[in-house]
């Protein structure tokens, strides 16, 4: 079993984290209701970046290779921003069996499709305070161990080993999936 964050050659992780009621409901049931709308992303994104690569062997269904692995959820204060905002929920979700190679339009492409769900979830990154509250939030912390340095996106994500609200849940996907329940 891969446990460390040196073996996820083959993972990428996101973070997960709310503390504003937003179209969905409350910050719970904001990361229950994306929860599955993660996995399907990841998996169709997965298997585009597989399609679009030069067929050098029989073609797979990477999407049916990836598992996903989630943290639990943990509740924390608020790092940054307005100290009078709330508390927020946090989760990380581990996807293992990503046999593609990154690349930065691959990158760029997830992002794009997970700042989409941000939006659609109510967050509006023009009108909110750096570090404030947000219905939801999803920070890219890793896609294996490449590394990236794009004005958009910088993986592995910067402050990634700084933040224990982050570590803790990936430490614990790491582990074993768990189960969220209402």
């Amino acid at each position: 079993m891969r446990n460390s964050l040196a073996d996820q050659t083959h993972s990428l992780a996101v973070a997960l984290g709310s503390n504003q009621v937003g179209p969905y409901g409350s910050p719970l049931r904001t990361l229950m209701a994306v929860r599955p709308l993660l996995e399907g992303l990841i998996g169709r994104w997965a298997q585009s970046v597989e399609e679009s690569r030069p067929v050098t062997t029989a073609p797979n269904d990477v999407s049916s290779a990836l598992t996903f692995s989630w943290s639990p959820l943990q509740q924390t204060a608020p790092v940054g921003g307005p100290s009078d905002q709330p508390s927020y929920l946090n989760a990380v979700l581990l996807v293992k069996g990503l046999e593609v190679k990154p690349a930065s339009s691959a990158a760029l492409d997830l992002l794009d499709a997970l700042q989409q769900v941000e939006r659609s979830f109510g967050r509006d990154r023009s009108q909110e305070e750096r570090w404030g509250p947000r219905p939801l939030d999803l920070d890219w912390l890793f896609w294996g161990d490449w590394r990236l340095d794009h004005p958009r996106l910088t993986l592995p994500h910067p402050r990634l080993h700084l933040r224990c609200f982050v570590m803790e849940p990936l430490l614990a996907a790491m582990q074993a999936s768990t189960p969220w329940l209402s």
